[in-house]
């Protein structure tokens, strides 16, 4: 099985900072892309940063140059740095992994598998 925990949500004004982080562990091969994800009440939840094992990066548009991604291949970590927070970030933000998992004893028995966290409150008062 594979868990995927998150911690780092919190109450802050306009403005400030906060750092999610996310750690993923169980069993599997490897992690492909890990991200960010967020769902503010009464919307659907949307992407807001993902990183690949190469460190490739994808944000979007709302966050761009206020939010960094972050990722430890080595621990199964990824990060949000999140600055310049403004009240329409408040949301419930949630971590993602996309993680290959061996299915059989085939040498190409392999599979992908989305696993999310539980999610963590992030809270920006105006």
């Amino acid at each position: 099985q594979v868990q995927v925990t998150e911690s780092g949500g919190g109450l802050v004004q306009a403005g400030g900072s906060l750092r999610l982080s996310c750690v993923a562990s169980g069993s599997f091969e490897s992690i492909n892309t890990m991200g960010w994800y967020r769902q503010a009440p009464g919307k659907q939840r949307e992407l807001v940063a993902a990183i690949t094992t190469s460190a490739g990066t994808n944000y979007t548009d709302s966050v761009k140059g206020r939010f960094a991604i972050s990722r430890d291949n080595a621990r199964n970590t990824v990060n949000l740095h999140m600055n310049s927070l403004k009240p329409e970030d408040t949301a419930v933000y949630y971590c993602n992994a996309n993680v290959k998992r061996r299915i059989g004893f085939g040498l190409y028995d392999f599979r992908t598998y989305d696993y999310w966290g539980q999610g963590t409150q992030v809270t920006v008062s105006s």
